[in-house]
Parts: C-alpha cells; sequence; structure tokens
C-alpha cells in the first residue's frame, strides 16, 4: 500500500540512490550476474583489480592472526587483519567484527596479487577501503528522515543493529521499531532481514540512529485493515489490571477487556468491539489465547518515498497528536 500522505514527499536523493546500489548492505551483491562475471577466472579479477570494482564473496576462514580467507573461485583472496574493517587498526573496533564474518558474504575491493610458497596467485582484498569510501561517498551525505535499505545483522534488548551498506552498522532503538511496544527486538526482526529504514538521527561524530515505524502505516492505514464484528488474529503485548493489550499489526495495538490466565507473549483470538478513530481506540474481547512460536511477518511499508519530513500517526479527528518531524 502506498502513502497518498502530504507529509510523506519524495526526497531530493538521486545520489545517494546511486551510491546505494553501489555499496547495498553485504549479502545483496554475492549472488548477481554482475559480481558473477567479474570473479569468472583471472582475467576478470585483474580487471576488477584496475577499475577498483567493489565485489562480493564468502569468508571460509579467520586465521589465527585474525586475516580473513575468501574462494575467489579462481584463486584464493585474504583481507589483512587492519584491512578488515574501519577501526580494526586504531583499536576502536574489535577483532569480533571480523571473526563473525566467517560463513558470511563480505565485500571487498582487490588492492593486488602475491605469489604463495607454493607458486599460486592470491589476490590481496580491503574491506576497509570500500567501507571508507561507502561513508565518504554515500553515508555522510544522508539526510535525516532518508529512507534507505539495511540488513538486520543482530539484536539486543535495546535494539536492533542493521548493516546500512558495506558492513557499516547502525542501531535502531527498540523504541523506533514500531509503534506497538515489543519485549525484544527479535519478535519483529531475525538476523539477515532485509528491511527499509528512517535515518532518524546524525550524531556529530557522524554516528547515524535508524527508525522504522514510519514506514509501517498511520493508525487509520492500519485499522483500514480491521472492522467491528470480526474475529482476528492478535499477539498479547501486556496484561494490565484494567485490560489487556492485544497488537493486530505492527504499527496498531487495542485493549481487550480482563481475562484469566492470558499471558503477554501468546497469541491470541480477539474479537472487534468497536473502532474509535478519535480516540485512537480500538476495544476487544479475547476469545482465545495460547502459546505457539511463529516467524516473525515480513514487515508490510504503507510507503515507497526516498524521504519523509514529517510522519503524522494520529487521525485528524483526535485531539492528541503522536508524530515524527525529521
Amino acid at each position: 500500500m502506498i502513502s497518498d500522505n502530504p507529509n510523506v514527499r519524495e526526497g531530493a536523493a538521486d545520489t545517494a540512490a546511486m551510491q546505494m546500489k553501489r555499496y547495498s548492505p553485504e549479502g545483496k551483491l554475492i549472488s548477481t550476474p554482475e559480481n558473477k562475471k567479474n570473479t569468472a577466472d583471472k582475467g576478470a579479477l585483474m580487471h576488477a583489480c584496475r577499475n577498483r570494482t567493489v565485489l562480493e564473496a564468502r569468508v571460509l576462514l579467520c586465521d589465527n592472526e585474525h586475516n580473513l580467507h575468501l574462494d575467489l573461485g579462481p584463486m584464493r583472496g585474504i583481507i589483512p587483519r587492519c584491512e578488515g574493517a574501519i577501526g580494526i587498526e586504531d583499536g576502536s573496533v574489535r577483532d569480533i567484527a571480523l571473526i563473525s564474518r566467517v560463513n558470511k558474504p563480505v565485500c571487498f575491493i582487490i588492492t593486488g596479487f602475491e605469489t604463495d610458497s607454493y607458486g599460486e596467485t592470491m589476490a590481496i582484498l580491503s574491506r576497509r577501503r570500500v567501507q571508507q569510501d561507502c561513508y565518504n561517498e554515500y553515508i555522510c551525505k544522508l539526510n535525516k528522515g532518508d529512507v534507505i535499505d539495511a540488513k538486520i545483522t543482530h539484536t539486543e534488548g535495546f535494539g536492533a543493529f542493521a548493516d546500512i551498506g558495506a558492513g557499516l552498522v547502525a542501531l535502531m532503538p527498540i523504541d523506533a521499531i514500531s509503534v506497538s511496544r515489543i519485549p525484544h527486538p527479535n519478535v519483529r526482526f531475525s538476523v539477515g532481514d532485509d528491511i527499509k529504514a528512517v535515518i532518524k538521527d546524525i550524531a556529530p561524530d557522524g554516528k547515524i540512529t535508524l527508525s522504522h515505524k514510519e514506514l509501517l502505516g498511520t493508525w487509520e492505514q492500519n485499522a483500514q485493515n480491521f472492522k467491528a464484528g470480526e474475529t482476528v488474529p492478535g499477539i498479547v503485548r501486556s496484561v494490565e489490571k484494567y485490560g489487556i493489550f492485544v497488537e493486530l499489526s505492527p504499527n496498531l495495538a487495542g485493549l481487550a477487556e480482563p481475562a484469566p490466565d492470558v499471558k503477554a507473549g501468546q497469541n491470541a483470538t480477539v474479537y472487534i468491539k468497536s473502532l474509535i478513530p478519535e480516540r485512537m481506540k480500538i476495544k476487544l474481547i479475547v476469545v482465545d489465547a495460547f502459546d505457539a512460536k511463529y516467524p516473525p511477518a515480513a514487515p508490510q511499508y504503507y510507503t515507497d518515498a526516498k524521504h519523509i519530513s514529517r510522519w503524522v500517526y494520529s487521525p485528524e479527528s483526535c485531539t492528541r497528536v503522536i508524530e515524527s518531524v525529521f
């Protein structure tokens, strides 16, 4: 569903969009015809070296000196420890950032070739240089409100971390993931998920904070998917003395009447009594609540805008205004 909200606009982000294609989250390039062509034989690899072409391949080994070894097909490749990531050399990034790349794709350029003690040619690679170029040519040109591609790398109780280009990671705080409150980001995301994200903030040191809820629709957009009298699935998010909060979608929750033996985290079957836009309320009755583990559903985005200046969650008829301004 695409938004016609006048507060959501297309941004002048053509340059950033072009750079994003070159500096996408790691893993997007490895299976492309272009990457396969550029790693098809020694001649292609040498051509890629001369042109500083960004390539991707899977890490097979991190040795005891924390150099990364890759299989490029026609030859072996090695990323020396200091070239593994920005910050490794000065100690601001720990070696676990290299160890954790084993069995995963990484981006790199070929900086040269060497012959080993067995007479075999191997490629010398740099991931750090790709990350530096990504930051200089793409990330540092982003603005608050820009909508970008990202890939979930890991989750913590306080938020989700996402690759926003070339393995450079930004934090999405838990309260920015959705309007509906969640106990942990892993109920919304799985590691490896390709998502969209909004640039929420850019710190003076260049560190980026992400948001996600602005892409998941307003109260009215989500409420349009439900009608009074329907019985629908939901997830119990909290149980209070005065009622039970049930999530119907990531940006929409309703309040059900108290019921016995209902616990937060359970799946629920709920009857919709009424929807009240002017109060942003949905009244529910819990028909059933049960334990079940379902994988997180893929997010449904309500806009394809490249930039969001202002997003208003609350209906116009509601006196309480919930909004994000970038």
